[in-house]
């Protein structure tokens, strides 16, 4: 059954407060540009009552054992991985992704956070003596969980499954870009006997729904993971009751490839990694830092490795690109693109417009400038999409001082002959993940950035602790 005209809330599928005359918004296929459901929105009224259902559940929930708790999961784990097929599929639908890259690492994120956060609560001191005291970690309580359309799921589970564990209860607002694959990850959780109102999911635009869930009184931490514009009035609106709040924002990424690089190597994996799900990812290598005398040789490497990019539809198995999600970020990429070209940047491949052989759907051309600066529109904002920035720097030194120039600092990269090497120039990155020689993220550690990347870290157990508080007994016999 579709429950795209429902939300879930206090364990059951319920029609919109305001009934008919609730608003309604189309989702698009991105590849083909036709609809594909028609989604409720919910109000401030939804909120209120799916806030309220938390705040009781909460009661009860806060005090399970955490045999029972880890149970839970385990139940939820093995629901999953029976629908894995069909939330791959809805993601694909959704925003475009490359069905089997939807398959092994879109929904295949959420599986592995609900297997690390399992681990991570078994293994975890919820309680140790200090002194005389007793340190006690507690569930924080009721938490919003607001997420974003370019990693659906990962951003979903890696929210939920540690608001779970510490004995939360929630009210999750997913993007509306890609609410289908959230519907379906609540029908998992109610057959895996999640008690009612523990989780809650509405369906809304952020200036509604998100809005309210940030400045609601009863709410006591917000979780989310989006735009830097949209994170900081969710800290305003947070502010005014002095709630957490943990977000993970934007980023413009440094790849720096040093001298002692193997430049064919570095710099075609820097492009394989940017063009990944159509550059919509928030930890993107967008910025590539290469020795400035090497620029010409490795922007022909660059164009090689783009030109192997093939950009087509989700379900044809040689796409390895799919669509960008929507027609508002297309024009915005569109728009970067000409900027990059008027403020002299070399255009290296691709460039504006779809690429060859599309009249239709939000498909960019995988697009490579060089000889930029940092100073530059395409060196200083965020794309989110297929679109590599090439600068270079004339000595170490510089290639570290760019690398840090910019507001951001979720994520670095550095390539180097030598692993100890890169390392050192990773010491120096203000980002909370660098990830040297073409290395990857370990899904159980800490997720997260410096400045305005956000605060706060997810995954493993970081992503446990953003959700408890912690308690002194003083006074306590801890012999």
């Amino acid at each position: 059954m579709s429950h795209h005209q429902q939300f879930y809330i206090d364990g059951a599928w319920v029609d919109p407060i305001q009934g008919a005359t609730a608003k309604r918004r189309m989702v698009i296929n991105p590849a083909t540009e036709a609809p594909l459901c028609e989604l409720a929105l919910g109000s401030a009224g939804d909120v209120d009552r799916a806030v309220a259902a938390a705040k009781r559940a909460f009661a009860s929930y806060s005090q399970w054992p955490l045999a029972d708790r880890a149970a839970l999961l385990e139940r939820i784990i093995e629901g999953y991985r029976a629908r894995m097929p069909e939330i791959a599929a809805a993601i694909s639908d959704e925003m475009g992704a490359p069905i089997g890259f939807a398959e092994k690492a879109q929904a295949a994120a959420g599986l592995g956070h609900l297997m690390t956060t399992l681990k991570v609560m078994r293994d975890y001191h919820w309680e140790e003596p200090f002194g005389k005291s007793l340190l006690v970690r507690e569930p924080i309580g009721v938490a919003a969980l607001i997420t974003p359309w370019n990693w659906p799921m990962n951003q979903i589970v890696c929210k939920v499954a540690p608001a779970l564990a510490a004995g939360c209860t929630m009210v999750l607002k997913p993007s509306e870009y890609t609410p289908t694959c959230a519907l379906i990850f609540a029908e998992v959780l109610h057959a895996a006997g999640v008690p009612a109102g523990v989780f809650n999911l509405i369906n809304g635009l952020g200036p509604e729904v998100g809005a309210a869930l940030s400045g609601h009184p009863d709410v006591d931490m917000v979780s989310f993971t989006g735009s830097t514009r949209a994170g900081i009035d969710v800290a305003q609106r947070a502010a005014l009751t002095v709630k957490r709040v943990s977000q993970e924002l934007g980023g413009k990424s440094p790849n720096i490839i040093l001298e002692d690089a193997d430049l064919e190597k570095a710099v075609t994996t820097g492009v394989m990694a940017m063009m990944g799900n159509s550059g919509q990812s928030c930890n993107a290598p967008s910025r590539m830092l290469v020795p400035l005398a090497r620029m010409d040789e490795a922007a022909a490497i660059a164009q090689q490795a783009a030109g192997r990019v093939r950009a087509g539809l989700p379900h044809d198995p040689e796409t390895r690109i799919g669509p960008v999600v929507s027609d508002i970020q297309w024009n915005k990429i569109q728009a970067l693109i000409q900027t990059g070209l008027d403020e002299g940047a070399t255009l290296v491949i691709g460039g504006p417009g779809r690429p060859a052989g599309f009249d239709k759907g939000y498909f960019v051309q995988p697009t490579v400038f060089a000889h930029a600066t940092n100073d530059m529109t395409i060196a200083r904002e965020e794309i989110f999409g297929p679109v590599l920035t090439m600068i270079g720097y004339r000595d170490e030194e510089e290639a570290i001082r760019i690398a840090n120039d910019t507001p951001y600092g979720l994520a670095g990269y550095v390539y180097s002959g030598s692993v100890e090497h890169a390392g050192r120039v990773a010491r120096r990155l203000r980002a909370g993940n660098v990830n040297l020689n073409g290395a990857g993220n370990e899904i159980g550690s800490p997720f997260g950035g410096y400045k305005q990347s956000g605060n706060g870290r997810e995954w493993g157990q970081w992503g446990l602790e953003d959700f408890l508080e912690v308690k002194a007994i003083g006074g306590y016999n801890v012999a």
